[in-house]
């Protein structure tokens, strides 16, 4: 079930966080995400964030952190990729939201196809001078 963030999801939020963007951008300097860890646990409250909660274990699998209109991120743990948690948190920013926009690294391309099937479209491509 998806669910408004609590402060006291903050520490799995964070780990997913880490662990996805390990996983995910081999083509970032590990250094860079471990280096914006703090700057990125103070910045979450700041958004609006919504997380997927398993009901049978009560452990949260996955989030989506949404800055305006704009999709900061959208995060699934590890072993629950694939299982339809990011398209249930995408749904949850759908609901909140008439229009979203986001940015998404080229090179991950697992995420892009996500974005593109569920209906995203590409607007401009940008380098990021930080990555």
């Amino acid at each position: 079930m998806t669910r408004k963030f609590q402060h006291a999801d903050m520490e799995r939020v964070m780990q997913i966080w880490l662990e996805g963007n390990l996983q995910a951008h081999g083509f970032v300097p590990e250094s860079y995400w471990r280096g914006n860890f703090d700057v990125v646990r103070g910045m979450l409250p700041e958004s609006e964030l919504y997380v997927y909660e398993e009901e049978s274990t009560r452990i949260i699998q996955g989030f989506l952190g949404l800055v305006g209109e704009n999709i900061a991120g959208v995060f699934v743990s590890g072993g629950m990729r694939s299982n339809g948690i990011g398209k249930q948190l995408l749904d949850t920013a759908k609901k909140v939201r008439n229009h979203l926009t986001l940015r998404v690294y080229q090179k991950n391309t697992r995420a892009l196809s996500f974005y593109l099937r569920e209906g995203f479209q590409i607007r401009s491509k940008e380098t990021d001078d930080s990555t």
